[in-house]
């Protein structure tokens, strides 16, 4: 077929060596099938930001760091600088995350470097060697459902002790390969401990995996893993190991105002006796 424009530069560099064909069109990307030396990978061709279906909420980008003043100030005014530079940051992030997600042992595709717009990873496989399917592709049965929810669940607690939520993860962002789920898509990811919408986010993933896999054990659609998972993490009790029940209580009991109130007023007071003292301290030095 006939090779990307995009993807033009990697084969002069002889970082690639042939397009085979396209693998799919999604709404922020196109991704191929290329030839590396002996490796058959994928390249994801991303595409430019007016092109996209999907923009760049602030709710994702909350959080985020920029280089320096001169970059956030650009990006917050919309300049062409800034422009460039916020889509730089939206490609980068989803780098960041596979390099560093990678590292800690979460299933994703390998990643093996960033080129002007262009990441190369690892082709995911399934049966006979082709492509892995999506997840939504797929008819389970019950107790692989249950055995697909469960990995799941336990890569999205390990990547939250990597400090990252996807934030847009569901059954199209999941790829069956031969040794089982990939999770794949992550340029919206989130830095769990910086934005202020990581708690919504996560339990909204969860949820999206909860309801899918439903479908098929309906026993899963009721679990409360979410809750559980960030409220062990708020505690600092989350680690790849714990043990999760699905279940998660909220405290009925309901906060006493007036006694917390009553501990500014104290706390006030006693500060303003503490100043008092000091000043009549002050004047008697004299």
């Amino acid at each position: 077929m006939k090779t990307p424009k995009r993807i033009e530069v990697l084969v002069q560099e002889g970082i690639v060596d042939r397009v085979e064909r396209q693998l799919m069109s999604g709404k922020e990307a196109d991704v191929y099938v290329v030839v590396c030396g002996s490796d058959i990978r994928c390249a994801k061709v991303y595409k430019e930001a007016n092109k996209r279906s999907f923009h760049q909420a602030v709710h994702y980008t909350d959080g985020r760091k920029v280089k320096n003043s001169r970059m956030a100030r650009a990006m917050e005014k919309g300049t062409r600088y800034g422009r460039k530079e916020q889509e730089a940051a939206w490609q980068n992030a989803e780098v960041d995350a596979l390099y560093k997600l990678a590292t800690v042992g979460v299933r994703v595709p390998r990643p093996y470097g960033f080129y002007e717009g262009v990441l190369l990873m690892e082709l995911i496989l399934g049966e006979n060697d082709e492509p892995a399917p999506r997840l939504n592709d797929l008819a389970l049965t019950k107790e692989c459902a249950r055995q697909y929810h469960l990995i799941l669940i336990r890569q999205v607690v390990r990547m939250l002790c990597a400090g990252i939520v996807h934030g847009d993860l569901s059954e199209y962002n999941v790829l069956v390969g031969s040794d089982g789920p990939v999770i794949i898509d992550l340029p919206q990811a989130i830095d769990a401990a910086a934005n202020n919408n990581a708690r919504k986010m996560l339990e909204r993933d969860v949820d999206n995996l909860s309801k899918y896999f439903g479908q098929f054990a309906p026993e899963l659609i009721s679990t409360s893993y979410g809750k559980e998972i960030w409220s062990l993490y708020e505690r600092g009790e989350l680690s790849p190991e714990t043990e999760l029940t699905g279940e998660f209580q909220c405290s009925e009991r309901k906060a006493d105002v007036h006694a917390v109130m009553r501990e500014i007023d104290a706390a006030r007071d006693a500060d303003a006796a503490k100043r008092l003292a000091r000043q009549v301290a002050k004047v008697n030095g004299r």
